[in-house]
């Protein structure tokens, strides 16, 4: 009885394809029934993503592999296509980068504990440094300011004290990606006001996501080199 009622249902609800107007149309859904594919696993560093490849605990097959590099701060590993022309993803790497207030003025006591802690050394930051570790209070002056370089006061010894220009534009590597790459070096136009406070704006129309990404592929390729895994930028 059970199964008559089952089966008329099922002849009640058969669908039909119908044409109208030269366009065929059905009276029913069909959805696609996708194979079951693994849960990502998510990590943090690019050594992780390339120790998981090489221990290949999941038995993968290491040249049918895709790594795309889909940002400075994000890499995804893919099966090949399968039959439903869908992709597996075995591993999701996200970056674990410091929070950088970039575009913003901020006092110069937290400008210069980002500057210590947030930049790779160089010239160009000791330069920074030095003059807004050494700025005199309320001593920033407009007075020349050519829309380029700016004028300060600082401290130049116990009681003295010196205009000194401010540099600019300053080259720095900020810590952006994935710190087993080098990090990019880009420009940026360092202003302040009156506080003083200070601000570091990108000058480089996002240039240093190329060579970040750039960096990624090339440590990745080193790193992968005994398998013929496709990387992708």
């Amino acid at each position: 009885m059970l199964k008559e009622a089952l089966e008329y249902l099922i002849s009640l609800r058969k669908p039909e394809v119908i044409e109208i107007d030269g366009q065929k149309y059905t009276t029913d859904s069909l959805y696609h029934v996708t194979h079951p594919s693994p849960e990502a696993i998510e990590i943090t560093t690019l050594s992780g993503l390339v120790d998981y490849i090489k221990v290949n605990v999941d038995e993968l097959d290491r040249n049918n592999l895709m790594i795309h590099v889909c940002s400075p701060k994000t890499v995804k590993l893919y099966s090949a296509l399968k039959e439903d022309a869908e992709r597996d993803c075995f591993v999701v790497c996200n970056a674990l980068t410091p929070d950088i207030s970039f575009n913003c003025f901020c006092d110069t006591e937290k400008f210069i504990i980002m500057l210590q802690s947030c930049f790779v050394p160089n010239d160009d930051l000791v330069a920074l440094l030095k003059v807004v570790g050494n700025i005199k209070e309320e001593n920033v002056r407009q007075v020349g300011d050519d829309g380029i370089s700016q004028e300060v006061t600082i401290k130049a010894g116990i009681a003295r004290v010196a205009n000194v220009i401010v540099p600019n534009p300053v080259k720095l590597a900020p810590y952006r990606t994935f710190p087993e790459v080098e990090q990019p070096v880009s420009k940026f136009v360092f202003r302040m006001q009156d506080g003083p406070r200070c601000a570091l704006f990108e000058a480089d129309g996002g240039m240093w996501r190329n060579h970040a990404m750039k960096n990624i592929k090339e440590y990745l390729k080193a790193e992968l080199r005994d398998w013929n895994i496709k990387i992708i930028s």
